[in-house]
This record gives C-alpha cells, structure tokens and sequence, in this order.
C-alpha cells in the first residue's frame, strides 16, 4: 500500500478536546488484519467515558460500533466466524473485544471475560496496538477477534450498531430462552431498548411492551414491534393493574441501568418471571430487591455483559431479516467526518439522537430520514 499512516482522534482524558494524530500502519502478526474504517457510531459507553462517568485508559481511540473493509491480512490469512475465507475487500464486523479461544473463560462460554481480554476502543495507544477504536481512518484487529462479513443489503447505519447494541440485546434474548406466547417488558427505549423490542418479538413473543420516562421514545418503539407502552412514573398500583389486565409479564429486559427502573421491572413480573440486566455499566445507587418476593415468586434475575460471538452472528441474521420490517437505518440522526469529531460528541450528548454517525471522509447524506444539527451539517 502506499499510504503507511492512519489518521486518529485521540482521546487524552475526560473533557479534553480529541487529538488528531497519525499513526504508523502496524506489522501485521499472524492472525491479524487491517481494516479501513467505512463507517462508525457514537455508542452511549462513548459518552459516559468522554464526559467521565466511566473510567478508561488514555490515551486511547474510542469507538467500537464500527464496521469497515479489510485491506490487509496476516500470515496465512483469515477466516470468518463461520470458517469461511476473508479476502482484500471484504466488508466487515468483528467481535468487541479479542480472546483466547482456547482458555478457561472460552471454555466455559464466558470469552468475554478471558483473561488478557482486548476490547476494542477501550485500550491504551501502545507500540503495537495504537490503532484499537473506530474513530480513525484504520482499526487494527488483533489476533483472537471474531470476523463477521457484513451482506450486502445492510446499510451503513444499520451494521455499525450491529457488534455492540445489537448483539447485546441477542445475548439477552439467549438468556431468556424460549419467547413463544410470552409477554415482554423492555425497560428503557434507547438504542438498545429498541432492538430488544424488534428482537424479541423476532424470537417470536407473544406481545412486546416497552416503559420510559419519556412518551416520544414510548411511540417510537411501536415502530420496532411494541405494541405499546408505559410511563416509568405511573403509579405502581394503577400500572399492576393495567398490566394484569393486558396478561402479565413473563421477562423484563432493562436496558436502562437506572436501579428504579430495575427494581419496578422486577416487581411487575408474573411468578416464574425471569429478568435479564444488560443496562447497569455505569455507577447507580445499589439495588435494592425484597428477597422474599423474589423466592416466593420463583423468579430469576440474569446479567450480561457484552457477549458471545454466536450473539453477533444471530444479530446479522436479524438484521438482514428484519431491516425492511423496521427503520434501524433511521435511528442514526447525524453524520459527522471524523475530523469533527468533538462538535460530533457535543451534539449526541445534547441531543435526542439515538445515534450520531462517524466517517472517516466527507460523504454528503440525502437520506431524509436523518436530521441536521444546529450548525446545519448532515
């Protein structure tokens, strides 16, 4: 290649401008790839951790919603999750963090709690791994990372979210085990919210409900498969007997993280209910749980972080089934280039977006679905 220099704005500590800088291409190990970014997303954790509301290493590139074509390859090559052949070109997704396939985490179906984990735009600039986030021109993928080609018919907007949001919310789903004629609650209707709402009626729910602060996000969920929803500040009483009347609840997703929220999401559950927690990864008063209720009712709480690659592959699959069904690409409100990418922070922090977009070049949207900040920019 005749470029040998990747461009990178550089988070230093929480608040601080972002630094532009060029990063030399790495040589490339066995088992690793290098990625030209097409495309990223500004993810919630983004914020938290510019803004300070979660610890980091610095320096560092942030991003990790990020998706991009493979320009060169490793030692003998790579395969794809599926076994399949990676080529020069090919358009991807990878797993959030990279692993040892072969360890005790792994084996035991946690890989995303090996030791020695490496998370994608969550690592320290080092000599050999500078290029680790999605907001530069180049992302390094280190041995260990599960690859995804990403098809064709998925756009942009709607792949970068895939390796983050969405293969969360699959990880809940695998969690919560069989949905046939169950009703869900889905606490909370962000990004995440959304697509549990759309996944879990995918998997084949019987009625989907979502519940916010907020009545705008509550209809906007009816456009990914809720049938309908509640304000978090209804009364507990008058909210029970509603939902007695609709057939009860048999799984709570919170994707909130706000202890309220949990707590009211637990206590709406039928008896054999099951909770799945994927929200709490950021710092909330402790929750607090009536531990009779909870073994009188026999119900079950599970948390998730992250995910496994299978969680991933099952997201793509849901995509490509359901992006003509439900306006995913929509969800991105902005585009930014990556050299505004504080003004792009600033306004996904003070905004209603559910996403702001990232490319590494100028690329003028006409989307109409997506909306203008302020300044005017796409």
């Amino acid at each position: 290649m005749d470029q040998k220099t990747a461009v990178a704005m550089v988070f230093e500590a929480a608040h601080l401008p972002f630094t532009k800088r060029e990063l030399g291409f790495p040589v490339l190990k066995k088992g690793e790839a290098l990625i030209q970014i097409s495309f990223s997303t500004i993810c919630t954790s983004d914020l938290h951790t510019y803004h300070g509301r979660r610890c980091s290493p610095s320096p560092s590139v942030l991003g990790h919603e990020v998706i991009g074509k493979i320009v060169e390859l490793g030692e003998d090559g790579l395969e794809d999750f599926h076994g399949q052949s990676l080529r020069i070109g090919d358009r991807i997704t990878w797993s959030v963090y990279a692993h040892d396939h072969a360890g005790e985490m792994a084996s035991r179906g946690l890989p995303q709690k090996s030791l020695g984990l490496f998370k994608y735009g969550h690592e320290q600039i080092s000599e050999h791994r500078a290029l680790s986030g999605g907001f530069a021109s180049h992302c390094h993928l280190q041995a260990g990372t599960d690859i995804f080609r990403i098809p064709d018919a998925i756009s942009d907007s709607e792949a970068a979210p895939l390796n983050c949001t969405h293969a969360t919310i699959a990880g809940a789903i695998r969690l919560a085990g069989n949905l046939r004629k169950k009703n869900v609650l889905v606490t909370g209707a962000g990004m995440l919210g959304l697509s549990a709402c759309a996944m879990a009626k995918y998997a084949g729910a019987e009625r989907v409900w979502t519940m916010d602060l907020d009545e705008n996000r509550i209809q906007r969920a009816r456009d990914f498969g809720a049938d309908g929803g509640f304000l978090a500040n209804t009364e507990d009483l008058t909210l029970k007997a509603e939902i007695a009347q609709l057939g009860g609840i048999d799984l709570v997703i919170d994707t909130s993280g706000v202890a309220s929220a949990m707590e009211k999401g637990i206590s709406l559950l039928d008896i054999g209910g099951t909770a799945i927690w994927v929200g709490a990864v950021y710092s909330e008063r402790k929750t607090a749980i009536d531990a009779e209720s909870i073994v009188r009712r026999i119900i079950t709480i599970k948390g998730l972080h992250n995910y496994i690659p299978e969680d991933l592959a099952y997201a793509i699959q849901f995509m490509e089934s359901v992006r003509n069904r439900h306006p995913f690409a929509s969800l991105v409100g902005a585009e930014y280039d990556l050299s505004l990418l504080g003004e792009a922070f600033h306004f996904a922090n003070t905004s209603k977006q559910y996403r702001i977009g990232i490319r590494p070049s100028p690329n003028p949207i006409s989307n109409e679905q997506q909306t203008k900040d302020p300044t005017g920019r796409v």
